[in-house]
């Protein structure tokens, strides 16, 4: 082979060597994912850096098998890695444009912490075929390493989605939200007339007038100030508690109102209908816990449930010695106030024939104080309503020899 041809052979190499570094280098300055370098730079270089680029992209969209997603207002973090672990995918957000990234990924799973939108996004990521799972943020915490930032917290919750002993989150239905926002809007709203109804009671008692407690006995102070001829009151206070009073009969009806909702949907729902079969169970306990628990079997068994609700003792064992205090108070405040609530109610009523709850219950109360029973019968509250739900049936009331 002639010397020529050598030279044009060994030219040709090394502009090949440079045009693969230079393929690379763009592909690498072009990346969308914000790992390798920022997205701004060498857009307009023509030729194979585009063929590059998205032979690059659907390679990083292809080997993501865990994300992390940190939720935030305005802009979410997100936290990719493959099936060994390496991480491909660091990357920051906007709202608007999230759906139209994963709608173009390839199905993965998903990990997200459970807070005010989780169960909004963990819908619409599991429409677009993905395996999207919501974590309590307690359980996320101790994956995040040194500084807190939506970096570190992306990645932690990537790294906890893919452990095997994770506990998760059901994701709740549009329905079930609907319905716990008609809890929430009473729970304001009496928390409201509650204040209401203290402010006339402090007003009244300024000019000698008292009512005996309890939310009933509100109408002898506002018979008094209707009474016009009544000389307890001035003329200018009457007109201003008139207002008050106005107040508070608006908020009854608004609470009768939202009442008479979860009623009509206690009904429809055969849930419910199980559910309020159970002593001490009304429409409102009953729509309650239908709507919060999407599904009865993701509990293991009934102890579980009542320890999501954080009607358990709290454990400080160790050393092989069982050491129980009080209740964890874990889990949601409002069914567990609620189960109480319906407890004290068990207590108060006395049947001609008690049923063995009851039974059991005075025989508590002769060693225990008259509250400490209270949550006590809401724990079998809870594990009755656990397997009327899990089982599909209707509340069985044993015999008073089982007692």
């Amino acid at each position: 082979m002639c010397p020529a041809s050598l030279l044009q052979r060994e030219a040709l190499r090394a502009l090949m060597i440079y045009a693969d570094r230079v393929r690379i280098k763009i592909a690498h300055s072009c990346c969308i994912d914000g790992v390798d370098g920022p997205a701004h730079r060498h857009r307009n270089v023509p030729g194979c850096g585009c063929y590059v680029l998205q032979l690059k992209e659907r390679t990083i969209h292809m080997n993501i098998t865990t994300i992390g997603i940190d939720l935030a207002k305005n802009f979410f973090q997100l936290h990719g890695v493959d099936e060994t672990g390496a991480v491909i995918l660091r990357r920051k957000l906007r709202r608007d444009r999230v759906l139209a990234y994963f709608e173009q990924s390839p199905p993965c799973l998903i990990g997200m912490e459970a807070c005010g939108s989780a169960h909004h996004w963990a819908r619409e990521l599991s429409n677009l075929g993905h395996d999207a799972k919501l974590m309590p943020p307690a359980y996320v915490k101790p994956y995040i390493k040194r500084q807190k930032n939506d970096a570190a917290d992306a990645e932690a919750i990537c790294e906890a989605v893919a452990r095997p002993t994770m506990r998760f989150v059901p994701v709740k239905s549009a329905d079930g939200q609907s319905i716990l926002l008609l809890h929430r809007t009473r729970h304001l709203l009496i928390r409201q007339r509650t204040g209401a109804v203290n402010a006339l009671r402090a007003h009244m008692a300024e000019f000698g007038i008292i009512a005996p407690k309890g939310i009933r006995n509100i109408i002898r102070l506002i018979a008094v100030i209707d009474d016009a001829c009544d000389a307890r009151l001035p003329d200018l206070a009457r007109s201003t508690l008139a207002l008050v009073v106005e107040q508070i009969t608006m908020l009854s009806q608004q609470i009768t109102a939202v009442e008479r909702k979860l009623r009509d949907w206690s009904k429809a729902n055969e849930i419910c209908r199980r559910l309020q079969t159970i002593p001490g169970i009304g429409f409102i306990t009953a729509t309650a816990l239908a709507a919060s628990v999407a599904d009865a079997g993701a509990f293991r068994s009934a102890r579980h449930f009542a320890a999501w609700l954080g009607l358990v003792p709290r454990q400080n064992s160790t050393g092989g010695k069982q050491r129980l205090g009080r209740i964890s108070k874990m889990g949601d405040r409002y069914i567990r106030q609620l189960l109480v609530n319906g407890a004290m109610a068990i207590q108060a009523h006395r049947p001609k024939t008690p049923s063995p709850l009851r039974i059991w219950s005075d025989g508590l109360s002769a060693r225990k104080s008259k509250k400490l029973v209270a949550v006590a019968v809401a724990n079998k509250l809870a594990r009755i309503a656990w397997a009327v739900m899990a089982n599909n049936e209707d509340y069985r009331r044993p015999e008073p020899g089982a007692a």
